[in-house]
């Protein structure tokens, strides 16, 4: 196995994904079928339940060998990844139970660019974003990644309408306003699209559910294909807001 050079974004098939532990159990039957080893999270308590077990909430995945992840659950990752020969960061900001304590590790990174409020930002992976020259575009939304489903190095999709339009200020990125909406999240109103989303492959955009019952799926289809990706459906019911599809590792094939 190899690890991704890049955060988010395979040059090959994935082998490894991180996931909230509460999966269902028809995705996971999916994932394993397409011999992807799922490594579960654990349950932060200072989240609130919908999102406790998410892994953009807890996580940030800098690419190649190196996580950074919450102290709060710093030994229990540590733990259930050395396994894996991750290089396990201790994060500085602690998680806790209220908005923008939350989202420190929050962060979309794609290509050369992140977003995020950096203003809560943990200081590791500002660190990361300053030695490798990628550009910052800061957003009131905290929620980033959560709100942003990566297609490739230059382009998102959202629903939010104030990453949007902070993204079209940059003519090399290309951006897709959906809906707000259609997605479930546990015990809250809704969902997002980067939760419900991930990267299995160079050419492949997995869905937590059945993208087809998204009322922009033709945009969204189109908008991915045009990029040279196919649209991979994990479910066959409503899309489920996992906090995202976390790709780590991939085949050396």
């Amino acid at each position: 196995m190899k690890f991704l050079e890049k955060s988010f974004i395979p040059q090959k098939k994935v082998s490894h994904i991180i996931i909230d532990a509460r999966i269902p159990k028809d995705i996971e039957y999916e994932l394993k079928n397409r011999n992807i080893e799922i490594i579960k999270t654990c349950g932060c308590e200072e989240l609130y339940e919908a999102v406790k077990y998410h892994p953009d909430m807890q996580i940030c995945h800098l690419g190649k060998r190196d996580l950074v992840v919450a102290p709060n659950l710093y030994e229990q990752y540590k733990n259930i990844l050395t396994e894996y020969e991750f290089n396990i960061i201790k994060g500085t900001n602690y998680i806790k139970n209220k908005y923008p304590y939350n989202i420190s590790y929050n962060v979309a990174l794609f290509g050369e660019y992140a977003i995020h409020n950096f203003k809560y930002t943990d200081e590791n992976i500002i660190q990361y974003i300053h030695d490798n020259n990628i550009k910052k575009i800061n957003v009131k939304q905290g929620y980033c990644k959560c709100c942003i489903c990566i297609v490739d190095e230059s382009s998102i999709i959202t629903s939010d309408k104030g990453i949007y339009k902070e993204v079209s200020k940059y003519n090399e990125i290309d951006c897709l306003l959906i809906k707000t909406g259609s997605i479930d999240l546990f015990d809250m109103n809704y969902g997002f699209i980067g939760g419900v989303s991930g990267l299995l492959d160079c050419d492949e955009l997995a869905f937590l559910g059945d993208i087809k019952k998204h009322p922009d799926y033709n945009k969204i289809k189109e908008f991915v294909n045009k990029r040279g990706k196919k649209i991979i459906s994990l479910g066959k019911n409503k899309l489920i807001d996992l906090g995202s599809i976390i790709p780590v590792m991939t085949r050396k094939e």
